[in-house]
C-alpha cells in the first residue's frame, strides 16, 4: 500500500486536543472499520432487545415494596397534659 509510514492517529485540525483514526494507515482503517461494525451490531442487538440488553424472563422474588404507612396521629384530649410533679425540696 505504501502508506504505512502514516500515524494510525492524527491530531484534529479544529483547535483541540483530540484525535482520529487516520484512514491512510491500514491499522487506521481496520479500527474504523471494526468500530463501525461493533457500534452497528451493538443498536441492532438494542433494537431487537437481544444478548446483553435482553429483559430477565421475570423475577425469582416478588420486588421489593415498602411497609405500607402506619402512622396514626395521637387523639386530640379535651384536657391539657398534666405537667410534671415537682421533686421534693428540702426545708431549712
Amino acid at each position: 500500500m505504501g502508506h504505512d509510514d502514516e500515524p494510525v492517529f492524527k491530531r484534529s485540525q479544529w483547535g483541540t486536543n483530540r484525535y482520529y483514526y487516520n484512514p491512510q494507515n491500514p491499522v487506521g482503517l481496520a479500527l474504523i472499520v471494526i468500530t463501525l461494525l461493533f457500534a452497528g451490531t451493538m443498536m441492532i442487538l438494542m433494537a431487537n432487545r437481544a444478548g446483553p440488553f435482553k429483559p430477565s424472563p421475570t423475577p425469582a422474588t416478588t420486588p421489593w415494596s415498602p411497609a405500607p404507612y402506619d402512622f396514626s396521629r395521637p387523639s386530640p384530649s379535651s384536657s391539657p397534659a398534666p405537667w410534671p410533679s415537682l421533686p421534693p425540696t428540702a426545708t431549712p
